[in-house]
């Protein structure tokens, strides 16, 4: 009877079983020790890394997986739910096999190739061994930001592993091609989650592969350490372009982690819109409404109908906080506006007929000022029942507005994004 055989490209997404039938969540790489060759064998698997609610990914042992087969994964004993931390000597196939330029000996002649799957068997013993490399001969094909790529050129063989030199040396420069199109059904609260467990090198690499959008969002996701680290290693000019896309209060917080010189510098590559409101923020003191406020709240005029604020919170690129709440001003209607009418929930648009004017329908709502304390915008929060709140200038003109969200991301401890999930080490998956 011949042992299994597993190419990770397929396992990458597959749900995984506890042995009561229950989905403990899904495969999202394959840890492995490359320097684990022993009697011509190749490269030994260690585990899975499986991404279960609460988006954390957390290590299986591969002695604990029974089964692979039918689009599953079937576990059995106790699995430590403490979120993945690689270890030196670890290498993820996926996050950092999958796109790397080795060179394939055969015949005495060594060629460039590049790993686009890797394969694992089941030996006797039970233990799992990489198997087999799947490789297209020439260069990595570099994908283009914003673009999908279309087939990839190029011979393929499988071969193996003795047969590769390259795989434990990270080498110039990788492509992520492959790594993204694993992680393409993910949204960027995960897709941050998965960049946050890569090396820094590769994290880097990951970064240069996604259009701006996506790795905006992707930056308002991730720890200040990994942000700084990524946005400090773009070129300044898409750098800068970043942080046009980014929230404008995520893009201040990030600014303001950075020297005074690279501030000014990409300030200054910024479209000069973009590039007022964050200097604008950047004068207010992180613990205040100014310094947590967006400037890009949804505004209209009074005569403005209701069928018009409805089609401006229906837009997909709009935070849900920001979307709760329309706020009426005069003339001009982008920040600093004019005077602060009032501001209407989406709940009570949705109540209203489509053509009246949001101005007969506002909510007596108190805005809170620039200079306003956390604790201050908190309790308005909390008072109002609110995900969201004015913030107005000494004139009575709307600035912005500050969302719970932000006010979250100041209260919770600098390292929360990093411990999200995580409850001492919760075991759920039992032996039957």
């Amino acid at each position: 009877m011949s042992l299994p055989r597993v190419f990770v490209a397929r396992l990458n997404g597959m749900s995984v079983f506890d042995p009561l039938g229950d989905e403990v969540g899904r495969v999202r790489d394959v840890l492995v020790t490359l320097s684990g060759r022993v009697g011509g064998q190749g490269p030994r698997v260690i585990g899975l890394i499986v991404e279960v609610p609460g988006r954390r990914r957390v290590f299986v042992p591969i002695t604990r997986v029974t089964a692979i087969d039918a689009g599953q994964v079937i576990t059995t004993g106790l699995v430590n739910m403490r979120r993945f931390q690689q270890r030196p000597g670890e290498t993820l196939v996926v996050g950092e096999l999958f796109d790397r330029q080795v060179t394939l000996v055969d015949d005495g002649q060594r060629v460039p190739v590049v790993v686009e799957d890797i394969a694992m068997d089941r030996q006797r013993g039970g233990d799992w061994r990489l198997s087999k490399i799947f490789v297209r001969k020439g260069a990595p094909q570099r994908a283009v930001r914003g673009l999908r790529l279309g087939r990839r050129r190029g011979e393929t063989l499988l071969v193996d592993p003795d047969q590769v030199e390259g795989l434990q040396d990270a080498g110039p420069a990788q492509a992520a091609t492959a790594l993204l199109e694993a992680y393409e059904d993910l949204k960027p609260q995960d897709l941050a989650e998965a960049i946050h467990g890569l090396s820094p090198k590769r994290r880097a690499e990951v970064a240069d592969a996604l259009d701006d959008e996506t790795l905006a969002d992707v930056l308002e996701e991730l720890p200040d350490d990994d942000r700084l680290e990524i946005l400090t290693h773009l070129v300044a000019e898409r750098a800068a372009d970043v942080l046009e896309v980014m929230q404008p209060d995520d893009a201040t917080d990030l600014l303001a982690d950075l020297p005074a010189a690279t501030q000014e510098e990409l300030l200054q590559l910024m479209e000069p819109d973009e590039a007022a409101d964050l200097r604008r923020l950047l004068t207010y003191d992180e613990n205040t409404a100014g310094g947590l406020m967006t400037t890009e709240p949804v505004v209209l005029g009074p005569d403005a109908s209701i069928a018009e604020a409805l089609a401006l919170v229906r837009r997909e690129e709009l935070h849900p906080a920001i979307a709760s709440l329309v706020y009426v001003t005069r003339p001009p209607h982008e920040t600093p506006t004019g005077r602060l009418l009032g501001s209407v929930h989406i709940q009570r648009l949705l109540r209203e007929a489509p053509h009246q004017p949001v101005g007969s329908v506002l909510d007596d709502l108190d805005p809170v000022t620039p200079q306003a304390s956390l604790g201050e915008v908190t309790r308005a929060l909390a008072t109002y029942n609110l995900v969201a709140l004015p913030v107005v200038d000494a004139e009575g003109r709307l600035v912005g507005s500050v969302t719970v969200d932000d006010v979250l991301d100041h209260i919770l401890p600098d390292d929360w994004r990093e411990e999200r999930g995580e409850e001492n080490g919760l075991t759920e998956v039992a032996d039957v």
